[in-house]
């Protein structure tokens, strides 16, 4: 057996023993988002740690474990917290979680994060819908001998992100009068946060957003099948378009400021996504 994919099965099965609930919609939380599981009507929990084998989260503001209940009336597993390869994690850990999520029912994932703002017209506390990504700067998740239980070996990505939950983005935000820019978002390993010399190619190259996760995560779901949305929280301006030095704290904090706007947004998305996978 592929060991990835026995390593998946043997977290799942750890999973099982300890929860029943099935999910229909995963949500990953980015750092400064933790706070959303507070909307969740929770059944049950479970931290990371206690799942066999499965990597646990080491960086602030992320607490590390999975909450499930009802957002709304809708079926959700909550990644409160995600692993990063600059932990030291090698990717297939990194993108467990998502696989793992489907596994235990999930077809849609909502990916979110905390991201560095290169396009110009953003600012601190601004959403962007990620339209597509550029992967090339970290390893890919695929890479290696591919398990056709988890996805055919060439997988398409000229959709990563599924245009029918785009529109439902599009629409919530509009209807509840928040402001949502879209753009193209790019995944660098970190932990170091980019050059100023960096964040002018990255600008080059079109780039929109950029963070230290969300783009394996987003292969990875796409590779099983799940559809994929994401949502980007601008924390801060990118290296050299403002004078102050780039902090973890400052992530966090412009996150919470927007917590309130960010809970309404994904809230109303998912319970509209819910409603069309019924009809």
């Amino acid at each position: 057996m592929n060991k990835i994919y026995e390593k998946h099965l043997k977290c799942f099965e750890s999973f099982r023993k300890m929860i029943s609930f099935k999910p229909e919609i995963a949500l990953t939380l980015g750092s400064g988002l933790g706070n959303f599981a507070d909307n969740v009507d929770v059944k049950e929990e479970l931290s990371y740690a206690e799942i066999d084998g499965f990597p646990v989260s080491t960086v602030p503001g992320h607490e590390g474990k999975f909450i499930l209940g009802y957002l709304k009336d809708v079926p959700v597993v909550l990644m409160k917290g995600r692993v990063h390869m600059y932990e030291g994690y090698d990717v297939s850990d990194v993108v467990l979680p998502a696989r793992l999520m489907y596994m235990m029912g999930a077809k849609t994932l909502f990916l979110t994060n905390a991201s560095g703002g290169i396009n110009p017209d953003f600012y601190a506390g601004a959403f962007m819908m990620i339209k597509d990504h550029i992967s090339l700067f970290v390893r890919n998740p695929l890479v290696g001998p591919n398990d056709e239980r988890l996805g055919i070996r060439f997988p398409d990505m000229t959709h990563v992100y599924d245009e029918g939950l785009q529109d439902v983005i599009r629409k919530v935000a509009k209807e509840n009068d928040i402001e949502l820019f879209e753009g193209v978002y790019a995944q660098l390993s970190g932990p170091s946060f980019e050059t100023p010399a960096e964040i002018r190619m990255l600008r080059t190259l079109g780039i929109d957003a950029v963070g230290m996760s969300t783009v394996v995560e987003a292969i990875a779901a796409r590779h099983v099948g799940m559809k994929v949305c994401g949502l980007s929280c601008v924390a801060n301006l990118a290296a050299g378009m403002n004078t102050a030095p780039l902090t973890h704290d400052e992530v966090q904090e412009a996150a919470n400021k927007a917590a309130p706007r960010f809970t309404k947004l994904v809230t109303e998305s998912i319970s509209e996504m819910y409603k069309a996978m019924k009809e």
